[in-house]
């Protein structure tokens, strides 16, 4: 089945100013984005602006991170309903720096999935093994138990509302980048994981994004597999024309 592509930029801990953000979000709204789900994931305190500029675009906002409470003591954290009501429409659950350096486990993760779905915010759940863990032949086996906590709560009809990203932690920020053939192997045992979990319909209708170090003069190959819908764009989101460059690839794949 046609799955619509899907390429969303995390800025992370970037722009330095509101100025800034809303410029590149600006540039953006300006380019053509086709037939793609663009998502642009800015830091929570630019959020609003982002929206603003890029509303009537074509292009969604989401957030990196939430916590799955509603509300209560938790200082620092936002909820889901609260970036709803900014306009978001998608969130980040499990991205290898927050379990690598803030120590989310993935129980925990799944925990955000499900508050985000219960808020109409659509997750993008993501996985990924670290070099050792590759090298080791623990790749598959370290991506299954990610999924498995991380949509532990989800029956067939919610899943299918999710976004998985397969981002192996060796190949984010480093310059490396898995090659399509390695990228491909890791979404088509993701796909047949959820076949497994759920059912087939349910599997063919979720969305696998590859992230690591995609560029524009990588972006048309890793795209054009057959298992790989769409891309999480970090350092190359930060400038308006590599990540619509992304875009172009995507809309022709």
């Amino acid at each position: 089945m046609g799955r619509r592509p899907i390429i969303a930029g995390n800025w992370k801990l970037n722009p330095d100013s509101v100025e800034q953000a809303r410029e590149l979000a600006d540039a953006v709204a300006e380019g053509d984005v086709g037939e793609v789900d663009v998502v642009l994931i800015p830091p929570a305190v630019f959020i609003a602006q982002v929206r603003q500029a890029v509303a009537g675009a074509g292009v969604a906002v989401g957030a990196q991170n939430m916590h799955p409470a509603a509300n209560g003591a938790f200082t620092g954290e936002v909820s889901g309903s609260m970036l709803r009501s900014l306009g978001c429409a998608y969130v980040v659950c499990g991205h290898s720096e927050r379990r690598g350096v803030f120590g989310e486990t993935s129980e925990f993760v799944g925990e955000k999935v499900a508050a985000a779905l219960q808020v109409g915010l659509t997750p993008i759940l993501c996985c990924g093994e670290t070099r050792s863990q590759r090298d080791g032949g623990s790749a598959t086996a370290v991506v299954a138990q990610q999924l498995r906590d991380g949509l532990a709560a989800l029956d067939a009809e919610a899943a299918a509302r999710c976004v998985l990203a397969y981002e192996p932690v060796w190949a984010i920020g480093t310059g490396l980048t898995a090659t399509p053939q390695q990228a491909e192997e890791t979404h088509a045992f993701i796909r047949h994981w959820l076949v497994e979990r759920f059912d087939r319909e349910t599997a063919e209708t979720i969305r696998i994004q590859y992230g690591g170090s995609v560029k524009p003069h990588n972006a048309a190959e890793l795209l054009a597999q057959p298992n790989i819908d769409g891309a999480l764009v970090g350092g190359a989101s930060l400038k308006a024309e590599s990540f619509l460059a992304i875009v172009g690839c995507a809309s022709r794949s």
